[in-house]
């Protein structure tokens, strides 16, 4: 996610809210009942099934135990819902947000605390992960994102090389800020400057339509 390097140049909030509201389409599928065959074939998939969701709630329990911040799409949610630090929206996952509001607010920087999750606009998130997740990007995670009334798809995640839906990329910019900001862009922290105003990107937040009409601030 790139906080200050919003490459798109709308002709007015219009033009960067359509880019924003795309629905994710849907499909599904039919049948009809068989016989015999076909039930012992459900129940097969059924046993499956269940096998590899435990599976996964093992995995999950161990990756909890060892610190490890587990990122999903559900954890993307309305933005305007998270606290509002100047221009962006942050929150924290599995911890306390005042950690990470604390270094948000201090006028000397600091490093974010694990979990803490940082947007600018509804498409664009970045995550700070456990400590040696990724020396190269100071442990953060970046995000490319479509999101919709029914929810957040991740259509990207990783490092050093996400990019966004204009194919700019995330650390690319990130990493041009002064090393004290732990890799957040902010207007004086030394990354490029987005060419749009403060007004089109609270217009694009206000925009989120994972939020029910006039939620958030």
């Amino acid at each position: 996610m790139r906080l200050e390097r919003f490459t798109m140049r709308p002709t007015g909030s219009a033009g960067a809210l359509a880019m924003l509201l795309a629905l994710v389409g849907a499909t599904g599928c039919s049948g009809e009942a068989g016989g015999s065959a076909d039930v012992a074939s459900a129940v097969e998939d059924a046993v499956v099934d269940a096998n590899v969701d435990t599976a996964a709630g093992a995995d999950a329990s161990a990756d909890a135990a060892a610190g490890v911040v587990q990122v999903g799409a559900a954890d993307f949610d309305c933005m305007l819902g998270w606290e509002k630090v100047r221009g962006f929206r942050l929150k924290r996952l599995g911890g306390d947000v005042a950690a990470s509001l604390a270094v948000a607010n201090n006028p000397d920087g600091g490093v974010y605390p694990a979990g803490t999750v940082i947007q600018l606009v509804p498409t664009e998130a970045m995550v700070k992960r456990e400590a040696g997740f990724s020396p190269a990007t100071q442990d953060w995670e970046f995000f490319f994102l479509k999101v919709s009334a029914t929810g957040t798809e991740i259509v990207d995640r990783g490092t050093t090389e996400v990019k966004n839906g204009f194919g700019s990329n995330c650390y690319g910019c990130h990493s041009a800020a002064d090393s004290k900001w732990d890799l957040v862009c902010e207007q004086d922290h030394g990354c490029a400057k987005l060419p749009i105003g403060r007004d089109v990107i609270r217009a694009i937040q206000q925009a989120d339509p994972r939020c029910a009409s006039g939620s958030g601030g």
